[in-house]
């Protein structure tokens, strides 16, 4: 019995952050049940485990996400809380002319960590007339200002997505902005709506069911759920839409904290279980520490904001 809890102390001496019991929160910009929510559920199983302390997610929505990163920026830099931070939150959002933000990311905000790339692909309903990319891309240059497409808001991903195939293919298609990805998906299954481009993980359930049809994946790397389908390059050089999902705290943790987070999600990520959870739905798993991280995000909030501007798109 000595013997037991001599060891028991020696393993507390030697992980402190065992002994105590601690909660990280993980803040969710974005409601339940989307890519999003997905990504903070998985991030908070399986990243603080390896700092001796167990995850919550807490979802507070609104502003593109921003009014999640608000709740971070504002708390304390000790890496109790994090913000589970997508590309369009931390690089497309800040971009918007006349948006009024709760928060700037760019300045109260700082990449932690990078967990996976989100793949994005071009969606129409099964039972709609659009069977391969080539017929939508002449339905659209037959009949200019005839099809629309659907995204989950003004300055989202998908939004500027279908900006970026609008200029490099010299189309002309109506914008029709929903209040997330959701209630666009149901009106593309309804037939109100041609088509969408947005990640896997938001369509999954419904491409799988056959009630959604994927025509072509946003970037080259593709995903290995659809190896049959080619990317939107192959219609339209050059063209390549991805997005990422990773981990960002307030501005002012200590460089400790941003190491510990980095490790731990390092570790998570050679967890065959926590990789396939993120395979199956669309993501591809992609460490980056904080250093890689915080460079991805400065190019893409810069090529994102040349994005808006020779769009026109504003978020007034």
């Amino acid at each position: 019995m000595r013997r037991i809890l001599l060891a028991a102390a020696a393993a507390l001496i030697a992980f402190p952050a065992l002994a105590q019991d601690r909660t990280i929160r993980v803040i969710s910009g974005f409601a339940a049940g989307g890519a999003g929510d997905l990504m903070a559920r998985l991030i908070a199983e399986y990243v603080p485990p390896f700092m001796g302390a167990r995850g919550v997610v807490e979802n507070r929505t609104g502003a593109n996400g921003l009014i999640g990163a608000e709740v971070v920026a504002r708390s304390a830099p000790d890496g109790m809380t994090v913000l589970q931070c997508p590309m369009g939150s931390m690089t497309i959002t800040p971009n918007l002319p006349g948006a009024a933000l709760p928060i700037d990311p760019r300045t109260e905000m700082t990449g932690v960590a990078n967990v996976a790339l989100s793949t994005y692909a071009l969606i129409v309903a099964a039972r709609g007339p659009y069977q391969d990319m080539p017929a939508l891309l002449a339905a659209a240059r037959a009949r200019p200002g005839a099809l629309n497409y659907a995204s989950a808001g003004v300055g989202s991903a998908q939004h500027l997505s279908v900006e970026l195939l609008k200029a490099r293919a010299g189309l002309n298609i109506i914008h029709a902005p929903y209040r997330g990805a959701t209630p666009a998906v149901v009106d593309i299954l309804g037939g109100r709506m041609d088509f969408m481009i947005t990640n896997l993980g938001d369509v999954m359930r419904q491409i799988q069911g056959g009630e959604l049809r994927v025509l072509a994946m946003g970037d080259d790397a593709g995903s290995p759920l659809f190896p049959d389908v080619r990317p939107v390059s192959a219609f339209v050089p050059g063209l390549q839409m991805a997005g990422w999902f990773g981990i960002c705290g307030p501005r002012g943790m200590s460089e400790e904290s941003l190491a510990r987070w980095s490790d731990a999600t390092r570790r998570a990520l050679e967890n065959p279980t926590f990789r396939e959870r993120l395979l199956a739905n669309g993501l591809t798993p992609m460490f980056e520490d904080t250093r890689t991280f915080n460079a991805r995000i400065a190019a893409d909030l810069q090529s994102w904001g040349e994005v808006i501007r020779a769009a026109g798109v504003r978020g007034d």
